[in-house]
């Protein structure tokens, strides 16, 4: 009989590998476009479609809110943000499933074992950078998602709520009722060394929510015979203000509330309630809302920014303390004038040391320093940083801003920081007397500078006097040891002009 003929093995086509390669890496690139040489490119051309209206709704809303703007109104919402991340993960499962599928499907008869193993590992290399993105990504929105629940206030109200009124998160301007904001920042001194918390730095972010005009307002530590209002029980102690003598300072009062709980029933924080109304009361404002940061955790933050780029406008000596007679002891370097970068340990120094100057000085730099930090902040840095940066704000950081609000303050933010002016009005020697304040003057003077045309303006730069002054006027030089440095002025100024 004649012999059967054996079928022809199957041949290897040319540049098998090549094409399952260039298919599958076409698939990462792409989502579903590997898919299209194969049968399964009904399946590929329904990826393809998907990708490009994921893609062109993402253009859409950068193009409509900016790039900052749509990743704000993103990160303020928990919930947005948990929808966000089961999206990013079950997107990276299908687009990783489609790189495997189109690895398998793109093989020709006829490779070899070697071939499709290296087809394997092309396919699992895709993979990893899908994977990759996605999980960064992922952790740094459940990062956010937890800061916004641990920095913010809770969903049903803040403690600090009922200053001058409540944005509306739903409406198209959400500030419509409410001309000016006025946010407090308090930076806390609490330490193993110090008994109770001491608000060593105080400011006052005043913003008009229809221009983003913003005044910085430093509120000085030593102020005397702070006002309490009525509505706080801490005034049935202290009636006529907090009058001690130069024993009872501003930054005591927080300290002072907590010592006295048993006046605040059910009142969670008498401290941050109480030092939010003494100021509101000393300045004429109404406080909206408060920001606190632990001295302890600045350093951190700035390091978590990259450091920051100050001009010292005066000598700084780091590690010093100041004796009851005036002798400067503990010193182990000085922060030199001129441009600097400073770490988060020298900006700290900078931003509180007064062994070799005073508060006052104290409280410009402060200013300078915050003004620095706001300026610096770009999207690309906060990117790259966040993840250390939001561990810092955790941990060091709170703000009575309630989380159903926070949606209101994105187009406020985008107006401060886009076309709004940044101005200051440290309430220095210059301009208050700390021992025996006018308040009524103090009020008039933050009056004009948050009205819409303030008179109040700085034109000349003014020395540091004796504590106590309240001469506006002055030699442009202050003398700090043996070096004579020009300060910055002290009346209501652009930041930018005063740093």
């Amino acid at each position: 009989m004649p012999a059967t003929p054996s079928r022809p093995a199957p041949t290897r086509p040319a540049g098998a590998l090549r094409h399952t390669a260039g298919l599958t890496i076409l698939g990462t690139l792409i989502p579903g476009a590997g898919l299209l040489r194969t049968r399964a490119r009904n399946l590929g051309r329904l990826l393809l479609l998907i990708a490009g209206l994921v893609l062109a709704a993402l253009v859409y809303k950068v193009l409509r809110d900016g790039v900052v703007g749509s990743a704000l109104q993103v990160g303020v919402s928990r919930q947005t943000m948990l929808v966000l991340i089961c999206a990013v993960l079950l997107g990276a499962l299908v687009w990783m499933g489609s790189i495997v599928l189109t690895s398998i499907l793109a093989r020709p008869r006829g490779m070899t074992r070697d071939e499709r193993l290296a087809s394997s590992i092309v396919a699992f290399l895709c993979c990893l950078a899908v994977a990759a993105p996605t999980a960064y990504a992922v952790r740094t929105l459940g990062v956010q998602r937890s800061l916004v629940a641990e920095v913010f206030g809770s969903e049903d109200g803040s403690p600090g709520a009922g200053g001058t009124g409540t944005p509306d998160p739903g409406a198209d301007n959400p500030w419509a009722d409410i001309p000016r904001v006025n946010v407090l920042l308090l930076g806390s001194d609490a330490g193993t060394d110090r008994v109770g918390v001491r608000t060593d730095s105080m400011m006052v972010a005043s913003i008009n929510t229809r221009t983003g005009d913003t005044v910085l307002i430093g509120v000085p530590r030593n102020l005397e015979n702070a006002p309490i209002p009525k509505s706080n029980p801490l005034s049935t102690l202290y009636p006529d203000g907090y009058n001690c003598g130069d024993e009872c300072l501003l930054n005591g009062i927080w300290t002072l509330a907590g010592d006295h709980a048993d006046l605040f029933p059910g009142e969670t924080n008498p401290g941050l309630r109480t030092i939010r109304e003494v100021i509101g009361e000393i300045l004429g404002l109404k406080i909206d809302n408060t920001a606190v940061i632990d001295l302890a955790g600045f350093a951190d933050l700035v390091n978590a920014m990259g450091g920051v780029d100050i001009n010292v406008k005066e000598r700084v000596c780091i590690g010093c303390k100041a004796l009851s007679d005036g002798t400067v002891v503990g010193t182990t370097g000085w922060i030199e004038t001129g441009p600097q970068h400073l770490d988060g340990y020298h900006a700290l120094w900078y931003a509180r040391s007064r062994a070799t100057t005073d508060d006052f000085s104290r409280m410009r730099r402060q200013r300078c320093v915050m003004g620095a930090l706001i300026k610096q902040v770009s999207p690309s840095t906060m990117l790259l940083r966040y993840p250390a940066l939001a561990e810092v704000l955790k941990t060091h950081v709170s703000v009575d801003i309630p989380q159903s609000q926070l949606q209101a303050w994105v187009p406020l933010i985008e107006l401060v920081q886009g076309k709004g002016t940044l101005r200051s009005l440290p309430l220095t020697n210059k301009l208050v007397d700390v021992g025996n304040p006018d308040y009524p003057a103090i009020r008039e003077l933050i009056a004009d500078a948050t009205s819409d045309n303030p008179v109040t303006s700085s034109t000349t730069a003014s020395s540091t006097t004796s504590p106590g002054s309240a001469d506006p006027t002055g030699d442009p030089t202050t003398s700090t040891g043996t070096e004579t440095t020009t300060e910055p002025a002290d009346g209501l100024s652009d930041i930018s002009t005063t740093c």
